[in-house]
């Protein structure tokens, strides 16, 4: 075992897999020499080369058009959107072609293409980088979105990712890069996609999220335990396939929940978490189920981040509230 921070993890995963397999290709901005604006390709290019990780042009449209030519020519493409809030230029590669494609063609092609890119707020960026867009791509039937809080599912994660014959949407939260470690297997494994993790147990109320937004409600849950409620923490880690398995098993145990995103409220899976918990286990509640999200506004400038961004103070009151329905 290594002591890895978020972004070494997801550095050893596309290294493991550029070993691992002679198609795998990594491309994006700044990506070759200079390792990428978080330096997640760093020294990728000198191990492999420019001809299985290189740079491209300043356009998101020709990074999706190109991972997809590439897919149908037998490759597996690692594409990096340098910011999430550029995806929109790719949008048609990804949700048009790329997600179709397997059912466009009757089975006769796929698109094993990993779609890299930062997102999340917390680290004062400018405007459009922060941006929590992954609401969008979940509604795209054909496209997996995976989301790790850690560097250990991280690397697992994204072996995955890169191993799957569909398209698979692999974001990274830029808060959670560098901000701690954790101990990550040298040689290759992988982590299920589509498969939530307790990451706490408890009994008397589920907490549901994902991303960043673990940590946050884990620090929460050690609060909430102080007086007394013992709050269960599932971390989604994949949010299309949703493991909704793991959250009815937990929701009927513990009669209530409350599910937390970092996205506005109008945007984000939350909703659609809290309808699949009222159509599998709505007998079981013993409280309608909470939400905590951001507030419904574009995400603010740097100044405001702090007290725009949902906090563990937010989850132990919506908590509260549930447990005193």
């Amino acid at each position: 075992m290594a002591q890895m921070t978020m972004i070494q993890a997801i550095t050893d995963a596309m290294r493991t897999e550029l070993k691992h397999d002679e198609n795998v290709l990594v491309f994006g901005e700044d990506v070759a020499k200079n390792g990428g604006v978080f330096r997640a390709t760093e020294g990728l290019y000198d191990e492999f080369g420019e001809e299985r990780v290189f740079d491209t042009p300043l356009a998101e449209s020709g990074i999706g058009g190109l991972a997809l030519g590439l897919a149908l020519q037998k490759f597996r493409p690692v594409m990096e959107i340098q910011f999430f809030g550029f995806v929109f230029e790719a949008m048609d590669s990804v949700v048009s072609q790329m997600a179709r494609l397997r059912y466009r063609s009757g089975g006769h092609y796929q698109a094993p293409v990993t779609i890299r890119s930062p997102f999340g707020g917390g680290v004062k960026t400018p405007e459009l980088h922060a941006d929590n867009l992954e609401g969008l791509f979940y509604e795209c039937p054909g496209l997996k979105v995976v989301i790790p809080s850690n560097p250990y599912d991280a690397k697992g994660l994204l072996i995955s990712a890169i191993r799957d014959n569909d398209p698979v949407l692999f974001l990274e939260h830029m808060k959670l890069y560098r901000s701690f470690r954790d101990e990550v297997p040298e040689e290759e494994y992988t982590v299920e996609i589509g498969k939530a993790k307790v990451v706490r147990e408890g009994n008397s109320i589920t907490l549901i999220t994902y991303g960043a937004m673990v940590r946050t409600a884990l620090k929460a849950a050690d609060q909430l335990k102080n007086e007394g409620i013992d709050a269960e923490v599932i971390d989604l880690r994949t949010i299309s396939p949703l493991d909704t398995e793991t959250i009815t098993k937990s929701v009927k145990k513990t009669g209530r929940a409350v599910v937390i995103q970092e996205a506005q409220k109008q945007a984000g899976i939350a909703a659609h978490v809290i309808a699949e918990i009222n159509d599998r286990a709505l007998l079981y509640l013993d409280a309608p189920v909470g939400r905590v999200t951001a507030p419904d506004t574009v995400f603010p400038f740097a100044a405001a981040e702090d007290i725009w961004l949902p906090s563990e103070k937010d989850i132990i009151k919506k908590s509260k509230e549930i447990i005193a329905f």
